[in-house]
């Protein structure tokens, strides 16, 4: 199942976390035509707009990594956005995948999708077993519906289309916005400005008590790949670590990373979110992949990058 290097190679989402990941892996293993176009250049939630784009291209493989993705505040602010636009992205892509019979697509989705409160860690076959977590379930409701078309379309069509559930990502190219940055990316913003600004204290939101699971977006690229070359079937894999850690010792991961050695409080007036949202990774790997970046080496590369890359603020 090993792809042609020479495959025309679409990226939905190339300049964002994830698909500037997965353009640089893809890059390194020597394919060499890839094909990208920034929201400026095609607006994915255009519909005919996709088409055309598809009919021009036509991609022999389609990884879609395009998304409007953001932390708690943001989704619990913006429901609306984060159903509809993800949903007009999706669709849309697919669809156009389909009119040029796409022979291979990778959907990429969110650990989200699995109910609040399913069994850990989170098997595959959790999906649709109970409520979702309240704060992003619009985004989840339409990463759900992407599982559900590819399913469609294999079923339809016969075309071997995949999807993957990664689990909280990181990297470089990350948002930092704090106000629409997801927790990893957030804390190292605040962690940074704190120490900038001699604050004797950062505040995280909630009890610092739910534990999370977090993959540098390097791994996830490595995995996708994997994917397209070594997995065929209807039932979306998870993508993690197989290991979690609590959101304070996250932040204490961050803050020693970034050098900042004030106090770190809590705040439980504000949501926790999900109390655990761990990965079960048996299936991938059972498959023979396994991440190679660990959580503390990878915090520290990301916030040498931010350095390197922040507009003004180091």
């Amino acid at each position: 199942m090993r792809l042609d290097r020479d495959a025309r190679v679409y990226v939905a989402g190339h300049r964002g976390l994830v698909g500037s990941a997965v353009w640089r892996r893809l890059e390194a293993e020597g394919f060499t035509r890839l094909i990208g176009a920034t929201s400026k250049e095609l607006d994915l939630r255009d519909r005919d707009a996709t088409m055309a784009f598809f009919a021009e291209h036509r991609p022999e493989v389609v990884i879609d990594a395009a998304a409007k993705v953001g932390g708690i505040l943001a989704n619990r602010d913006h429901p609306t956005e984060f159903l509809s636009d993800n949903l007009r992205i999706q669709v849309n892509v697919m669809d156009a995948a389909l009119s040029t019979e796409t022979p291979k697509l990778l959907f990429l989705g969110s650990s989200c999708i699995y109910p609040k409160f399913a069994e850990q860690p989170i098997r595959e076959s959790s999906l649709l077993t109970g409520e979702l977590e309240p704060t992003n379930d619009a985004y989840a409701i339409a990463k759900i519906a992407g599982i559900m078309q590819v399913q469609a379309v294999r079923r339809q069509y016969g075309l071997p289309w995949i999807s993957a559930m990664p689990t909280n990502l990181y990297g470089p190219n990350d948002n930092f916005d704090l106000t629409s940055s997801h927790v990893l990316p957030a804390l190292m913003r605040r962690f940074h400005d704190a120490k900038l600004n001699n604050t004797a204290e950062v505040v995280l939101w909630g009890t610092g008590t739910p534990r999370r699971e977090f993959l540098h977006v390097d791994d996830l690229a490595s995995a996708c790949l994997f994917l397209l070359e070594h997995y065929d079937d209807p039932q979306t894999i998870n993508v993690g670590v197989g290991t979690d850690v609590t959101i304070r010792e996250l932040a204490e991961t961050i803050a020693k990373a970034v050098g900042y050695t004030g106090a770190i409080g809590t705040d439980p007036s504000k949501p926790d979110g999900t109390p655990r949202k761990l990965l079960d990774v048996s299936r991938l790997r059972a498959l023979g992949w396994k991440p190679g970046i660990d959580l503390e080496d990878g915090v520290a590369s990301v916030y040498a990058w931010y350095l390197e890359n922040s507009r003004g603020d180091a």
